[in-house]
């Protein structure tokens, strides 16, 4: 008999996996092709120890014919009279999915071993894959929703990495840029979800909420189960949010098999699952799943006829069959949508992990497009720019979001930077900037900003510059300078946790701290 309290090694051993590679990477031990073997080792073990410790446990039910249900091994925050345990639910949905998803895993970190040799960042990728094994189980066997939360989002920062794996070339970083914009809106569902859990409902693990429901009013059930149904419409790329998943393809073949093929693509389907109690009590959120499904069935479907490339239409085909599972579960069929997600996930990373393969297994040309398809120019036309739900995106989304960045960046370089230091104080105490910069005028504004955002901290600035001059005036020229040096110093730091490897270190930091 498996003793079910050490389900906490399940997403940690992958973890510690991820762990070991990166400090290894960081440290010089394992790098370049001399470190290739022991990464692989390393990775292999990692998942591969998690799904031996699953397959235990699921023989182990089958043997006593029960599930050990809900197990609390520890609180995690208990404060302001709300409590969050570190607590898992291993029922029949939790550990028949989660034990396919670390198979899938391991298959596609073996498959990655060949595919990724001599690659210049293969640690960085097995390091990100690993982590991405860690985030999927947790999320999958977590009994709350705080803790499926982390998995989630662990989940988000391995697809931003691994589709900014080629971080040379700015194509590869736009797209991972715009993929993890769009995913924030399904955050942003998730914690409104977690919130009102919480507030209405006074806790969050999942059996609580699911059935919850008797405590709540319509409008409250209407806007609680929305929230995880808007973070499961996101997550999945259904319609509108399906243009995202496109952009996410830039990322090695191994990463999109396992992201978008098999297993990060059907989250959202398996948040319904879990909530299917919940959900079911709102008629206007079944028929929102049926009418979202359907779209994006035929979204998928249109442009799946016109790619050009293997991956493309593969993915586009597992939009299809995703938007299937959000249909049968607006109807009502859970248990189908679930039979249909085990199915799916396991066929299509064996033909997105052989996307490669395909052309030479071709016995001949690819079909034409369809004939009805090509007669309706308009209609094609539409496939083709995937419905324009990408610039839709960038207009609603990205660009809002660069320009409130600039914004930001802006008034850090031309009032939090003097305020700290960096040459331009010790100009303006003596009156010296207009001589080093004759092409301004008097008066000339320092701040310019973009849109709404920006005239307010347009206006921020340039009211708040008398503050800098009378504090600098005040300290006298001594002042001027341990300021500067201090700012000085402050703006290595910050140009230190600048770079990429730091700033994923901080963040693997913040989580083994937060667990």
């Amino acid at each position: 008999m498996v003793d079910a309290s050490w389900i906490g090694l399940v997403p940690l051993l992958p973890a510690l996996s991820a762990g070991w590679i990166g400090i290894a990477l960081l440290g010089g031990w394992q790098q370049g092709e001399r470190g290739e073997r022991v990464t692989a080792r390393v990775a292999l073990w990692g998942v591969g120890l998690a799904l031996g410790l699953l397959l235990l446990l699921d023989l182990d039910a089958l043997l006593l014919a029960r599930t050990p249900g809900s197990i609390a091994l520890f609180p995690w925050m208990d404060t302001v009279g709300y409590r969050v345990m570190v607590s898992f639910i291993l029922d029949p949905l939790g550990l028949a999915l989660s034990t396919l998803a670390a198979l899938l895993c391991w298959l596609t970190v073996r498959f990655a071993v060949c595919y990724l040799h001599r690659e210049a960042a293969f640690q960085r990728f097995f390091a990100s894959l690993s982590l991405f094994a860690s985030g999927l189980l947790l999320f999958l066997l977590a009994g709350n929703a705080v803790l499926a939360f982390v998995g989630w989002e662990l989940m988000g920062l391995t697809s931003y990495l691994l589709i900014g794996y080629a971080n040379e070339r700015s194509q590869a970083t736009g797209n991972a840029t715009r993929v993890l914009l769009t995913n924030r809106i399904g955050d942003a569902g998730f914690l409104a979800g977690i919130l009102f859990s919480y507030v209405w409902l006074g806790g969050g693990e999942w059996g609580d909420i699911a059935g919850g429901f008797a405590l709540l009013s319509s409008l409250q059930l209407g806007i609680l189960a929305g929230g995880f149904v808007l973070a499961a419409l996101v997550k999945s790329a259904q319609f509108p949010f399906a243009a995202w998943v496109g952009r996410a393809l830039e990322g090695p073949t191994p990463s999109s098999a396992a992201f978008y093929g098999a297993l990060m693509i059907h989250a959202g389907v398996f948040l319904l699952l879990r909530l299917q109690d919940l959900i079911a009590q709102s008629p206007f959120l079944m028929v929102v799943l049926c009418l979202l499904g359907l779209l994006t069935v035929l979204y998928g479907l249109l442009v799946g006829l016109v790619q050009t490339d293997v991956k493309s239409g593969l993915i586009a085909a597992g939009q299809t069959q995703v938007g299937w599972m959000f249909l049968a579960c607006g109807l009502g069929w859970f248990d189908w949508a679930a039979w249909h997600l085990a199915a799916h996930a396991g066929w299509r990373l064996y033909q997105v992990l052989n996307a490669p393969s395909y052309m030479h297994l071709l016995p001949g040309p690819t079909r034409p497009v369809w004939v009805a398809l090509h007669r309706r120019q308009g209609l094609y036309a539409a496939a083709i720019a995937r419905f324009w739900l990408d610039p839709l995106t960038d207009v609603l989304i990205t660009r809002p979001t660069q320009n409130l960045a600039r914004d930001l960046q802006s008034l850090d370089d031309n009032l939090v930077n003097r305020l700290l230091g960096n040459g331009a104080m010790e100009r303006i105490l003596f009156g010296q900037l207009h001589a080093s910069r004759p092409t301004e005028k008097p008066g000339h504004r320092q701040v310019q900003g973009v849109g709404l955002f920006g005239a307010l901290l347009e206006a921020l600035a340039n009211r708040l510059q008398w503050l800098e001059q009378l504090v600098l005036r005040m300290g006298g020229e001594g002042s001027v300078r341990s300021v500067a040096q201090l700012g000085d110093y402050l703006l290595r730091i910050d140009r230190l946790f600048s770079e990429p490897r730091y700033l994923v270190l901080m963040i693997l930091i913040t989580f083994v701290v937060a667990l």
